[in-house]
């Protein structure tokens, strides 16, 4: 079988298609769409290389990082979400604070959560503290660049992020 005759839009279209599958994954009890949305995700990195493409590729690696999010919170280990955040540590080499501030704020948030469910289970509050720090300074960062929206699902994952941290260091 040969692969795409349009390779880079066969990628994006994976891109999209894994966005929608991870939406309807989030709104089912079932996570065959999450599944689904992780290895759409993964095709379209395959084609949207680091080397060619790097803010594609990296986007790409921060909705993978989505997905894995997403469905490791379902999950009752930490091996989901230890690979969002791979995906967002990936994300993050060409997202940088410097070059796409409110996309890196993105990342670097979404890998605060994964953080924080990851100390939420293995009961680390080190990794708590540190999932603290991400999430703060990626909602400072959504709040400053006027991303409303960004900011208030960082400020509501802030919120649960101080409460574990707290719990776990005794406070």
């Amino acid at each position: 079988m040969s692969g795409p005759a349009v390779p880079l839009d066969w990628a994006a279209t994976q891109n999209n298609l894994g966005t929608a599958l991870l939406a309807l994954g989030e709104r089912e009890a079932d996570v065959v769409r999450l599944e689904e949305a992780v290895a759409a995700h993964r095709a379209a990195a395959e084609e949207l290389t680091r080397e060619r493409f790097p803010l594609r590729w990296a986007t790409t690696q921060h909705n993978l990082g989505l997905a894995l999010l997403s469905l490791g919170g379902r999950e009752s280990g930490t091996t989901r979400l230890e690979a969002a955040v791979e995906a967002y540590s990936a994300a993050l080499t060409e997202r940088t604070r410097e070059r796409v501030p409110l996309d890196w704020a993105a990342s670097f948030g979404g890998q605060g959560v994964a953080l924080m469910l990851i100390a939420d289970r293995t009961n680390d509050g080190a990794v708590a503290d540190a999932a603290v720090r991400q999430i703060e300074t990626a909602y400072e960062t959504e709040r400053s660049g006027g991303q409303e929206q960004w900011a208030a699902f960082c400020e509501g994952q802030l919120t649960k992020a101080q409460a574990i941290r707290d719990r776990l260091n005794g406070q």
